[in-house]
């Protein structure tokens, strides 16, 4: 299934079937939905928060983390749906691990943020 598209029109469709994969996670997929609106919500907190620039960088790559994992987690059980929607011990396997995924990326998430702004508010 390889494109023969080059140049400047292979880049363009690259960026058309991102939209239509942005799209399909957030019509069919609620916790996509869910944690696009946390980060967003979040991210708009960092306007006001004293940090500097450093901090607010690493605190939006958590953010973005976070978004990266509930993508992946919603691709392994689009795959797996795809093969056999029947119960198998593999797919639930694959399936947890997903979820561990965004569980790892909002633990990862809340351990930076608690470490940038446990001190800021004791100071």
């Amino acid at each position: 299934m390889k494109s023969s598209d080059v140049g400047l029109k292979r880049i363009l469709k690259a960026f058309l079937y991102s939209y239509d994969g942005f799209y399909a996670a957030f019509k069919s997929e609620a916790a996509f939905r869910q944690d696009l609106l946390f980060c967003l919500i979040a991210g708009g907190l960092l306007f006001f928060l004293p940090v500097t620039l450093e901090q607010t960088a690493l605190m939006a790559l958590t953010l973005i983390l976070i978004l990266l994992m509930e993508l992946i987690n919603t691709a392994i059980e689009t795959v797996v749906d795809r093969i056999s929607p029947d119960y198998h011990d593999l797919s639930k396997k694959a399936k947890d691990i997903g979820s561990l995924l965004v569980l790892i990326a909002f633990a990862a998430t809340g351990l930076v943020w608690s470490l940038i702004l446990i001190p800021i508010a004791f100071n």
